[in-house]
């Protein structure tokens, strides 16, 4: 039913996302860092030194907007797919390659109502201790290079914004389409990663099955769902690099800005190389995989299911 899917997606995107949100900053920090300004050189030595300046809990920065509302877009891509795969099947027969991938591309499309205000919060969240941290080591750099007449410099403090107040102030100044930067790119990420995982899952987890009218055990539905989402997390993490440009609002010292999604291509390739495309692309499937992962083991289990059928009980 469909409220058991919806609460299946949101519970498997609850675990997931307090599972790997540190992956997911560190993800972030790296894409974001451009040449000449690199504060991170991997991704164990972006969480060490998230840890040193910002504490334990500075890993789980903008975690709150995903714990909030990854539930609603967890639900609704996993349900759309199903509604989809359902609608696109004749008379129960085996969809094909296209089908399914046209199911895939269906849900993709349909998730970015939530994905792309969620994704635009939680990245300025994210960064912001990347572009504080950079602020700082130029301001001790700059002190250590100016004479002792002039005096110690000012030190940088940062302030910290929550999500809501970033809400407000994009409402205000740019109505409801300042929640939706990046939404061109946000497409070109989700509707192709979902052409890619939806089938490559499905014929996976295929493999696993005995007999085609029993579920494959819970073991292959989490490898399957650990294959088909790294895959597909690698295949367009250049998209997920230009959505992360284009999204982040703050920059840091003498970072580029981009008007758009080609402008940002041109920049990134220009002077970053193509290499830079590919920033963040094994933090992104150490994110993906086990967050997906998960979704397809809650899928498997019935979670909703069982609670579904335990409130008449409980009523009676």
């Amino acid at each position: 039913s469909l409220p058991a899917k919806l609460i299946n997606g949101g519970i498997a995107g609850l675990i997931g996302v307090t599972c790997v949100f540190p992956i997911d900053l560190a993800k972030t920090r790296l894409q974001n860092q451009q040449n000449g300004q690199r504060m991170y050189t991997s991704l164990s030595d972006c969480l060490i030194k998230t840890i040193r300046s910002e504490g334990y809990f500075g890993m789980y920065r903008g975690a709150a907007v995903n714990l909030t509302l990854v539930t609603p877009e967890k639900a609704i891509k996993l349900a759309a797919n199903d509604f989809f795969r359902h609608h696109l099947s004749k008379d129960g027969k085996k969809l094909t390659l296209m089908r399914e991938m046209l199911a895939g591309c269906g849900a993709g499309t349909c998730q970015v109502i939530v994905t792309t205000p969620m994704e635009m919060l939680k990245i300025q969240l994210q960064d912001a201790g990347r572009i504080a941290a950079q602020k700082k080591l130029m301001a001790a750099q700059a002190q250590l290079s100016s004479s002792p007449a002039a005096g110690a410099a000012e030190p940088v403090t940062e302030t910290r914004t929550t999500a809501t107040q970033i809400t407000r102030e994009l409402l205000r100044s740019k109505g409801i389409a300042g929640l939706y930067k990046g939404l061109g790119a946000t497409l070109l990420r989700d509707v192709p990663f979902s052409i890619v995982y939806f089938p490559l899952f499905a014929n996976l987890n295929k493999l696993g099955q005995k007999d085609p009218n029993v579920k494959a055990p819970f073991y292959v539905s989490f490898l399957s769902g650990c294959v088909a989402g790294s895959t597909a997390a690698v295949a367009v993490n250049p998209c997920d690099v230009i959505k992360t440009r284009l999204q982040s609002l703050q920059r840091g010292v003498n970072e580029d800005t981009y008007s758009g999604i080609l402008d940002c291509t041109k920049k990134i390739w220009q002077k970053e190389g193509p290499t830079a495309f590919f920033k963040g692309a094994y933090c992104r499937a150490l994110v993906i995989a086990p967050l997906f992962g998960i979704a397809q083991v809650v899928y498997f289990i019935g979670i909703a299911e069982f609670l579904l059928d335990m409130l008449p009980k409980h009523r009676a």
